[in-house]
């Protein structure tokens, strides 16, 4: 006798469909044999997280043992220090999963302009960033009386790394060459990779003063936790003081060094970021609150593809990612501080892919923005949009108030994989339920659209959910993920 459950749809007139356990069985079964069966093939998104879908064993190798080193607790020995912000990247890069983002902030001071005197950074005396700790309490770095101008900046996430920076400088050039808007006028920060190499667009960094991975595991090294290597093998003085830096110095440089493989823990850090899957976006194909996005001209800073370069990595190369953003300087908001072309009225567009996990905490690069649900953070945020987007900010604010409910809903679309009703960043038997108990699984019948919360759920966006969708979520159920 087969065995049958029946999940029994909530909406009007839709039929209640049986699940046979020979049925769920044989949707079970291994890819290979699904595409047997002619069953659509697809690969669900990574979690946060999580290592690109289709590394090879030797990249996967350099993913986990990058992963241990990028969690890894920095020790004086090692070179930790003499002044820090912390003691290992994954101690900001932290949520939801290592690689992610955090409330962590760092502080950048200088003096301001006045006059013809333009920004110092105040670099003798230790500026622009403040390290807030020390391995010895007498080389303790302050705010020197000198600085008019401190400015925080809360932690990014790094998913998808390696496919920023693996897209094409002259596409980002081209966005500042031929504005997509005639009220936008994005700025190209030109940098020089540490390593050496062609100068290419920034695009990491709150200024986008940062365009390779490996130079920002170098310059983190050095600025975050102390650890000088071979891209920047001096350290950095207490407020300067050369006499309290030989002090408390006691290792000599460079601290990083080869490991048996004969990777630098930099070589390890850029790993696992170069590595990471972005942050998915569910439904993939959009929803109607995009295209009120681009209506109210937000992708016109907040531009959402690019197709990668070809790269060392086939993995990384001619690859369609969707970031939401420029990588361009544009006058929004910008913090007083000067870092290149990056003026004081001025900040790197931030990408949003991710958003969902950073919505309900705070938003902007001091996080200025929060206190209040995901919702309403993500309202504020838009409407506190000022310089270049105000003209977008006020086509945002002449929408009706559902239509604003659905930009929003959209905005949260950017970082949920399938499957993640809750809205968690996991997937377990807790979603699995609320698409029960909502009576979500309403297939074979197309019954609902991209807007429906029903929708997070069908993988195959064939407008239902059905045995396929629920054979997918099995699979993708969210267990202990690689190098944990």
């Amino acid at each position: 006798m087969t065995t049958t459950m029946k999940l029994h749809g909530r909406r009007a007139g839709l039929p209640a469909i049986a699940f046979s356990c020979a049925a769920l069985a044989a949707l079970s079964l291994p890819a290979s044999s699904q595409e047997d069966r002619g069953l659509p093939q697809l690969i669900p998104q990574p979690a946060m997280g999580a290592p690109l879908p289709g590394l090879s064993a030797a990249e996967l190798d350099r993913f986990v043992k990058g992963k241990a080193e990028f969690t890894h607790i920095l020790t004086e020995a090692e070179g930790l220090g003499p002044i820090m912000n912390d003691t290992g990247c994954g101690q900001c890069h932290s949520q939801p999963r290592a690689g992610g983002f955090s409330n962590r902030s760092v502080t950048r001071f200088g003096k301001a302009a006045v006059g013809l005197d333009p920004f110092d950074p105040l670099d003798d005396l230790g500026g622009s960033l403040l390290q807030v700790t020390s391995i010895d309490p007498a080389c303790q770095e302050f705010v020197p009386p000198e600085a008019t101008v401190t400015a925080e900046r809360i932690t990014p996430h790094v998913l998808g790394a390696g496919l920023v920076e693996a897209i094409v400088s002259a596409d980002i050039e081209d966005l500042a060459n031929n504005p997509p808007h005639i009220n936008v006028a994005g700025i190209t920060h030109m940098v020089t990779p540490l390593e050496g190499g062609a100068v290419r667009a920034g695009r990491f960094g709150w200024k986008a003063q940062v365009g390779t991975v490996l130079t920002f595991s170098a310059d983190a090294g050095l600025n975050e936790m102390g650890l000088t290597n071979r891209l920047v093998g001096t350290e950095n003085a207490p407020n300067g003081d050369l006499v309290l830096l030989a002090a408390c110095d006691t290792v000599a440089d460079p601290e990083d060094g080869p490991d048996l493989e004969g990777f630098d823990r930099i070589d390890r850090m850029t790993d696992f970021q170069r590595f990471l899957a972005p942050p998915g976006q569910t439904p993939r194909s959009g929803m109607t609150g995009e295209a009120l996005f681009n209506q109210v001209h937000c992708n016109a800073c907040h531009v959402a593809s690019f197709t990668t370069g070809v790269v060392a990595e086939a993995i990384l190369s001619n690859k369609v990612v969707k970031p939401y953003s420029d990588f361009l300087l544009h006058d929004v908001l910008g913090d007083g501080i000067v870092q290149g072309p990056g003026t004081e009225t001025k900040i790197k567009t931030a990408p949003l892919w991710g958003l969902l996990a950073r919505a309900g905490t705070s938003l902007f690069h001091d996080g200025r923005v929060t206190g209040n649900t995901a919702e309403q953070n993500l309202h504020d945020a838009i409407m506190a949009h000022d310089g270049e987007a105000t003209f977008s900010q006020g086509d945002y604010a002449n929408l009706t108030p559902i239509e604003q409910d659905q930009l929003i809903a959209f905005l949260l679309s950017l970082g949920r994989s399938e499957f993640d009703i809750e809205g968690n960043l996991t997937i377990d038997e807790i979603d699995w339920f609320l698409f029960w108990l909502n009576g979500d699984f309403t297939g074979p019948v197309a019954s609902f659209g991209p807007d429906d919360e029903a929708a997070i759920g069908d993988i195959d966006e064939d407008g239902d959910m059905d045995l396929v969708d629920f054979a997918y979520m099995q699979r993708n159920f969210t267990g202990v993920l690689l190098g944990d």
